[in-house]
């Protein structure tokens, strides 16, 4: 089994550090009051609950763009990974050629 290593990266928002930076953005009156009622529901501030949910996003949004660190045993692992012929897979085969949901009932 390819075992691939994360290389060690601050986190996007350290508990420990002090917010000094500002972000300013322009939204729609109902744009904003949708976030007043969802941070409301949550117990948070508009700040907070717009704060956590983009890191939420963001921290989605990066895990297939972080650096990989493999040595050179691993490195060759990982290319003979991707070298290798493909697994026969049957039932991936017979679930390919039936038609799917939308092309059922067509003529």
């Amino acid at each position: 089994m390819l075992f691939l290593r994360r290389i060690a990266h601050a986190p996007l928002m350290p508990n420990t550090e002090t917010r000094s930076e500002k972000l300013d953005l322009r939204l729609t009156p109902s744009a904003k009051r949708t976030l007043q009622v969802a941070a409301s529901a949550a117990h948070r501030s508009v700040s907070e609950f717009v704060l956590e949910s983009a890191l939420a996003r963001a921290e989605e949004t990066l895990p297939d763009r972080r650096r990989f660190g493999l040595n050179a045993a691993q490195w060759e692992a990982f290319e003979a990974a991707l070298s290798a012929r493909p697994r026969p897979a049957p039932r991936l085969a017979r679930l390919l050629k039936k038609p799917s949901v939308f092309d059922r009932g067509k003529v």
